[in-house]
């Protein structure tokens, strides 16, 4: 009898085999393709019924957002099929042609005021605005900012650029002596015979002179005095050459003259035309590669929030930064439009960089109704020029709306900052520690005009009401 070994041993069981890792690559290129049959099915209808320009919206349209973003989710009763999320994407505005009345005139008004910057090209008029610049004065100004900038730029380091080129520092230097110096503002003209103050009676027609002069308007004023009662007429002049002798008007005559006298020194200008009743001038600067705004009227430089928010100005000791010392109109605006030599460009979004509450309503044209004049209008500017010259001017339209789109995300992260945790509500705001604070008063009055004037325009600051939307009787 053999030995006894026991039970049969079983084999030890294989080795347990690698699982292999979930590959989502597959199931998300599908769900793309779907996306995308979405987004195709969705835009393919409405490419096939445009026929012109979208009838304008009862809703205030907001430059900021596109008019795509209040379309609906349309329903579906397949569960299978994924959701287009129309509410989510950014629709591409397709420049279309004005057909409704109100489109139509409102390119023509913007047509109209494109002319406004071909009129700083006259030769003779440039040689008459130099001789009345003191151009020695402006220069060595120029040259100490200029200097003084670059030593601040230097001590920091080597490689550092000054803030302002010195082509800069001579529109600030000139702007200076504009405000302070050369042109007046005018709220009611003194009476000729005696210089007491004068009561408005309304406008009156131009005469032919007056007319020839660019005058669309004259204000009828008279002498508050009895034994006087004197009349004094106010012509509204528009030609850059008379003003140049008058020396005196208002809002429009102020950025007409010194549109002319920036452009007289050699700088790109623009002039900036608002729906509410106001203009002001860009500059280009090429130490910065962008358009700088400037007012004459109020002597401001670079501060486009002004209007609608108010100016600033902040102090830096190492970190945080500190502001202080806002102030503004509170002014509700809807169009900017800047005009000059090479085209027109919408730059509502410069000014009013929270739609919702400081924006009026853009009611004038669809945004792509805007789109077809502002591209319209480029066209007829640059149709002589030179493919190069065509070339840079793209290249420069494009860092430009790249500069407009960055507000419009730097807006949109403050009003996320303040919905976080912890932030604090209202537009008073102190808090975090000594040299951490933000103070944000209400906004001030603008300074030039008279109380009445301002209230009617809606400039005149903390705790006001929103004025009517109609333009002044008196104009800028």
């Amino acid at each position: 009898m053999g030995d006894y070994n026991g039970p049969p041993r079983r084999p030890p069981p294989p080795p347990p085999k690698p699982q292999r890792e979930f590959d989502a690559t597959d199931l998300t290129q599908q769900f793309e393709q779907l996306l995308r049959t979405q987004r195709l099915n969705h835009l393919f209808p409405q490419s096939r019924s445009r026929s012109g320009s979208p009838t304008p919206s009862r809703q205030p349209s907001n430059p900021s957002r596109p008019a795509s973003q209040h379309h609906t989710r349309p329903s579906t009763d397949n569960p299978h099929v994924p959701p287009t999320y129309s509410s989510l994407r950014n629709h591409p505005k397709i420049a279309s042609p004005p057909q409704d009345p109100a489109s139509l005139r409102f390119r023509n008004l913007l047509i109209t005021l494109s002319v406004q910057p071909t009129k700083y090209e006259n030769p003779g008029l440039l040689d008459e605005a130099l001789a009345v610049i003191p151009l020695h004065r402006i220069y060595d100004e120029a040259e100490d900012e200029s200097q003084l900038l670059q030593a601040q730029a230097a001590s920091i380091g080597t490689n550092v650029k000054a803030e302002w080129g010195y082509q800069d520092c001579v529109i600030r230097a000139l702007l200076k002596w504009f405000k302070r110096s050369f042109f007046q503002f005018v709220n009611n003209p003194p009476c000729p015979v005696c210089a007491s103050p004068t009561v408005s009676h309304g406008l009156t027609p131009p005469t032919d002179d007056e007319a020839a002069r660019g005058a669309n308007k004259v204000e009828h004023y008279r002498c508050s005095a009895v034994e006087c009662r004197a009349f004094e007429r106010f012509p509204r002049y528009g030609d850059v050459w008379q003003l140049l002798q008058t020396r005196r008007g208002r809002v429009g005559e102020w950025a007409n003259c010194f549109s002319m006298l920036c452009r007289a020194v050699g700088a790109r200008v623009r002039w900036v035309w608002n729906a509410e009743d106001h203009v002001w001038t860009e500059v280009y600067s090429e130490q910065q590669k962008r358009w700088v705004h400037v007012d004459a009227c109020e002597e401001s430089w670079d501060n486009p929030r002004l209007y609608s928010e108010g100016e600033h100005s902040t102090a830096i000791v190492m970190f945080p930064v500190v502001l202080i010392g806002l102030s503004g109109w509170g002014k509700r605006m809807s169009y900017c439009v800047a005009f000059s030599i090479d085209g027109a460009t919408d730059v509502t979004r410069r000014y009013v960089r929270n739609a919702a509450d400081q924006g009026a309503d853009r009611n004038r044209c669809p945004e792509e109704v805007l789109m077809f004049i502002t591209n319209e209008i480029r066209r007829m500017r640059r149709e002589n020029k030179s493919k190069e010259e065509r070339r840079k001017l793209f290249i420069e339209d494009e860092r430009e709306e790249k500069e407009l789109r960055g507000y419009v995300v730097q807006s949109l992260a403050a009003e996320l900052g303040r919905m976080l945790p912890g932030a604090a509500p209202g537009p008073n705001v102190t808090g975090g520690g000594a040299g951490n604070e933000v103070k944000v008063p209400e906004p001030l009055a603008r300074r030039n005009g008279a109380q009445a004037w301002r209230e009617a325009r809606g400039e005149h600051g903390a705790g006001q009401t929103r004025p009517d939307r109609s333009p002044p009787r008196d104009g800028p």
